[in-house]
């Protein structure tokens, strides 16, 4: 299910926008593993979205009580995953927790149906997934972008309408028949019962946000 996308160079700013929208999607949830790699302003821009102010104990005697402190969740947990190349080959991988705690992560690593160790594979998966959909980002074609505008435009539409509108294969269940029955990731996420059209999608009311 993609929650957000932001297209244009990898800023603190365009972090901040994506990390607030996953936050607004998920309705403000902190039972979360987060996972990216290790691009500095991810951690900023995280911190800034879930950190809570906590109020600090007054010490005894005159004074002005102590400013709250901000602190993480306790059940949100974020998490990197750092790739060492050579000659255009993966030779280490770093996997580092950075908000959060060990025990929490376990948890939710036990809890997950698709992953036991921390990763990026899903969205590197889905990244192909939006080139091969997208004739704007083939390399070394003649159907690149040129035209920022057009650029996002596209992103946003190929973006969101696979949520609704692509049927994922390892998304698929069996009914008890043992027919197999397509899933699109707004089906698995309980948004919707059936693959839609692209005409269904195109012309569905917009909620203002």
């Amino acid at each position: 299910m993609l929650l957000a996308v932001v297209p244009g160079k990898r800023t603190l700013e365009n972090c901040r926008k994506v990390v607030g929208e996953v936050k607004q999607r998920t309705a403000g949830r902190t039972d979360l593993l987060l996972t990216s790699d290790a691009h500095a302003p991810y951690a900023t821009a995280i911190a800034e979205a879930y950190q809570e102010r906590v109020a600090r104990p007054k010490r005894p005697g005159p004074g002005r009580p102590p400013k709250p402190k901000r602190v993480m969740p306790a059940g949100l947990c974020y998490a990197t995953v750092c790739k060492k190349r050579e000659k255009g080959r993966v030779v280490e991988v770093t996997r580092t927790l950075v908000f959060g705690l060990a025990c929490v992560l376990a948890l939710w690593l036990s809890r997950s149906q698709v992953s036991r160790q921390i990763n990026t594979s899903f969205v590197e998966r889905h990244n192909g997934t939006d080139r091969r959909q997208n004739g704007r980002k083939h390399r070394k074609t003649y159907g690149f972008s040129k035209d920022a505008a057009v650029h996002e435009a596209a992103t946003y539409f190929i973006g969101y309408s696979y949520n609704f509108c692509w049927a994922v294969r390892t998304l698929e269940i069996h009914d008890d028949a043992g027919r197999r029955q397509q899933r699109t990731p707004a089906m698995a996420a309980g948004l919707a019962d059936h693959v839609w059209t692209l005409q269904e999608w195109l012309t569905y009311p917009a909620k203002p946000g």
